[in-house]
């Protein structure tokens, strides 16, 4: 039996993205990133919340395709 490949995230609008992105990250990071990372970035997910930070943004995009592969709409702030 052959277990099928889960369905392609389909990309959304870069314009919804962004404003998805902006809601994760002030409702669930915004006190933790400020306290402990200033002057970092956030890469999230914006389909399951996963985030990444690093000292740039391609760094932070990186590491979260890095535990999330299949990540698509990622914001970076």
């Amino acid at each position: 039996m052959t277990t099928a490949d889960p369905p392609a995230r389909q990309r959304r609008p870069r314009e919804e993205a962004a404003r998805l992105g902006r809601e994760i990250y002030e409702r669930d990071f915004l006190p933790q990133v400020e306290a402990g990372h200033h002057g970092e970035y956030v890469a999230i997910d914006v389909e399951t919340g996963d985030r990444a930070i690093a000292d740039s943004e391609s760094g932070a995009a990186d590491r979260l395709r890095a535990q999330r592969p299949g990540a698509v709409d990622v914001l970076v702030e």
